[in-house]
């Protein structure tokens, strides 16, 4: 996969590049320390993830994740940063973040995650799941028991592919079922679909 790190601290950049470049799978194509300069990064080098912070100078990283998915919704966004409140967890989700993880992870786990987002599964840190717990999403109620399935498994980070096989499903029904259900709650992409999911039972388990 081809990354970009954005981050406004000029030594975590430098770690981050320096040890997810020793993964056989992890290109790093580039730093940017600012938003402005990501979304110009972006359209240069079109890479295939960022990991982006969200406090920085200019345009901060949640801009910075609005205007790039305007102009690249291909490409994925993980969050990295040291902020777990709620507001900029769902401010990040809303501008189109696919993945939110806390700068105390390991930069293995990292990794671990950076592929399941590239993969189709949603990622958000656990303890970042501890500052959403809000009233039931009344629009869960309304998936029949089949899409409670398919969301609770999405919400465990499954892709496309092992849902099916844990369902008996293919991959093509999985896929319309995610998009018919993302539409019935209101979300955007899979990982907002794991936080409603967690909203609504307390778990992803």
């Amino acid at each position: 996969m081809r990354l970009l790190i954005v981050d406004d601290d000029a030594l975590i950049r430098e770690s981050l590049s320096l040890t997810l470049s020793l993964e056989d799978d992890i290109e790093i194509i580039g730093e940017a320390e600012n938003g402005r300069d990501a979304l110009q990064l972006c359209k240069a080098l079109s890479p295939d993830i960022i990991l982006m912070d969200i406090r920085m100078p200019g345009v901060d990283g949640i801009s910075a994740t609005q205007l790039i998915k305007d102009k690249h919704p291909g490409v994925k966004i993980m969050m990295l940063t040291t902020f777990a409140d709620k507001v900029n967890i769902q401010n990040a989700l809303s501008a189109g973040a696919d993945g939110y993880l806390l700068k105390t992870d390991e930069t293995a786990t990292i990794a671990v995650k950076l592929r399941t987002l590239i993969s189709g599964g949603g990622v958000i840190d656990a303890d970042v799941l501890k500052h959403l717990t809000q009233p039931v999403n009344p629009l869960m109620n309304s998936l029949s028991t089949r899409e409670r399935d398919i969301t609770r498994l999405v919400a465990q980070g499954l892709t496309n592919k092992e849902i099916a096989a844990q369902l008996f499903l293919s991959e093509g029904t999985v896929r319309n079922k995610i998009l018919m259900i993302m539409d019935k709650v209101s979300v955007k992409n899979r990982t907002q679909l794991g936080v409603a999911y967690y909203d609504m039972t307390g778990t992803i388990s």
